[in-house]
């Protein structure tokens, strides 16, 4: 299986198309630069004593972070790279279990949707439903991500 993929023009994209992504494992690093980055230093997330007695039982991953990190997979996989001009949401995301830290995650991705717009002929809808696991095949997060992604014509 592939794991890096051509850049894609929005015409490109079909409804059933699959990606998925490479492997990858969550360090303390992660968890230290995104309370950092995000101002959140909540201490579920950043303290070890405190969130052995939580329900967890250990730190694990902010909710955000969680998202932040699938959206980094679809980026590196490269079948968006210079072609995506905007995020434009998700209708709905879901994050069923915690991501731990030292858990090895990865993201599979399907083409549910594409969708010329009437504004505008530069660029396409093109959604993406999502399905992060971790290294023992539980779910940690899903959702279908919307984006505006460059027609031919425009390039």
């Amino acid at each position: 299986m592939a794991y890096s993929y051509e850049p894609q023009y929005f015409e490109e994209f079909e409804e059933g198309q699959t990606f998925e992504s490479v492997g990858r494992t969550v360090t303390e690093s992660d968890f230290v630069m995104h309370s950092a980055f995000s101002g959140d230093w909540t201490e579920l997330h950043t303290n070890a004593e405190y969130a052995e007695d939580s329900m967890f039982g250990e730190r694990v991953a902010h909710g955000p972070m969680t998202f932040i990190l699938a959206t980094g997979f679809v980026y590196r996989c490269g079948f968006l790279e210079r072609r995506v001009k905007a995020f434009l949401g998700m209708n709905y995301m879901d994050i069923p279990a915690p991501v731990a830290m030292g858990d090895t995650i990865s993201l599979d991705m399907e083409v549910t949707d594409t969708k010329e717009f009437s504004s505008r002929d530069d660029a396409g809808m093109v959604v993406i439903d999502t399905e992060m696991t971790n290294q023992d095949g539980e779910e940690v997060f899903s959702g279908d991500m919307k984006f505006m992604v460059k027609t031919e014509a425009s390039a």
